[in-house]
């Protein structure tokens, strides 16, 4: 029997390996001689550095880099010599989590430090690079990425403004005339799950930018920014970014990725798949085991357990789902084409158990199902 684990990570508690080793663990108690192939996935987000570790052959390259405030840090992105390919997280440099919850305001953040692995990457000799923009602490559409790259950003009185969320609506004119020149011999791929346009009631700034420590007069003021910049971009560009999906991830990173990079936005799982060629690997399959923290709604707007789903089908191959919680009625499980589901919290006394409790839970839920499965065959 052959069982592929393509687990997301349960955030916080178990990384997608992690999840992998335990139910491989699991089944083998009960079905000593299964096929067990692990393929950990992403969507593009946090952790996607470490799943693509796990299947390629890649170096870490790590420097000096900008965090969100300017301030020095360390930090990494994976190069892969043989096909001169980089996979950059923007939360390696310009995230979340490197700023204390006091620190976080998107006002004032920059991706800047984004900016600088890129450059990195390109004098390395990149010819594709791909970039993760899950987990960011910024609202500023690139410009402190593009400020690291040579582009210049200038105010009324031609004096260049520092590159962050609040000075966007200062912006009268791009220099582009320092820019590297390499730029434009690399293929940019931008793994982007989310739909946003860049400004207005579902842009960057209202949709996201309250999570990220703006208060809602600084939200109205960023989306005047946002306004601001793509009216820039339609005038002295004749580029309508607004209008181009995706364009608000990452507090407008998805549309300073098209502008400044050239780049394509793609689904992150889809984009993860086709790296690791995850079709050909889950060929003659039986099951499919897949997972995250939580299975609801939001799973059917381009994340991972979408994509295992959709894969399977092309393969006849059933499909099981060991999550945290499931907030989806049997019903609709069934018609998404799942097989067998279970939950964490279905045995954990609280949250609290269960994010501590992981582990050893997921251990008897993959247990149970080799059981289950192991019946069922005889």
């Amino acid at each position: 029997m052959k069982i592929i684990l393509a687990p997301d990570k349960y955030k916080g508690s178990l990384t997608g390996i992690e999840f992998c080793n335990v139910v491989e663990k699991g089944i083998k108690s009960i079905i000593s001689n299964a096929e067990i192939v692990k393929l950990p996935l992403a969507d593009g987000g946090d952790g996607t550095i470490e799943i693509l570790d796990f299947h390629l052959e890649a170096n870490y390259i790590k420097l000096k880099v900008k965090d969100p405030l300017f301030r020095p840090i360390q930090a990494s992105y994976l190069f892969i010599t043989q096909t001169k390919t980089a996979f950059i997280e923007m939360a390696e440099a310009s995230g979340m989590k490197l700023l204390n919850s006091n620190e976080q305001n998107c006002m004032n953040t920059s991706t800047y430090g984004t900016g600088e692995l890129i450059l990195d990457a390109v004098k390395r000799g990149a010819k594709t690079i791909i970039l993760g923009l899950g987990g960011s602490a910024t609202n500023d559409c690139g410009i402190g990425m593009a400020t690291a790259l040579g582009y210049k950003f200038l105010d009324l009185k031609n004096k260049e403004i520092i590159p962050i969320g609040k000075n966007l609506s200062q912006i009268e004119a791009i220099d582009t005339s320092n820019v590297n020149k390499t730029l434009k011999e690399v293929t940019f791929k931008v793994a982007c799950d989310v739909k946003n346009p860049l400004y207005g009631q579902n842009g960057a700034a209202f949709i996201y930018a309250q999570q990220k420590g703006a208060s809602q007069n600084e939200i109205i003021h960023l989306n005047k920014g946002l306004e601001h910049i793509a009216s820039i971009f339609q005038k002295d560009f004749n580029v309508d970014i607004q209008n181009i999906e995706g364009a608000g991830a990452a507090g407008g990173m998805g549309a300073g990725s098209i502008f400044f990079l050239n780049a394509r936005l793609i689904s992150g799982i889809d984009l993860i798949k086709e790296i690791i060629n995850f079709d050909k690997k889950i060929k003659g399959a039986d099951w499919i085991i897949t997972g995250e923290g939580k299975l609801d709604s939001q799973t059917l707007s381009g994340k991972t357990i979408q994509g295992v789903l959709f894969s399977a089908k092309n393969y006849n191959s059933k499909v099981a789902a060991f999550c945290g919680d499931i907030l989806l009625a049997e019903e609709s499980l069934k018609s998404l084409g799942f097989s067998y589901t279970a939950s964490i919290m279905d045995k954990a006394i609280d949250v609290e158990d269960a994010m501590l409790n992981s582990s050893k839970y997921l251990y008897e839920i993959s247990s149970q199902f080799a059981k289950f499965i192991d019946h069922t065959t005889i």
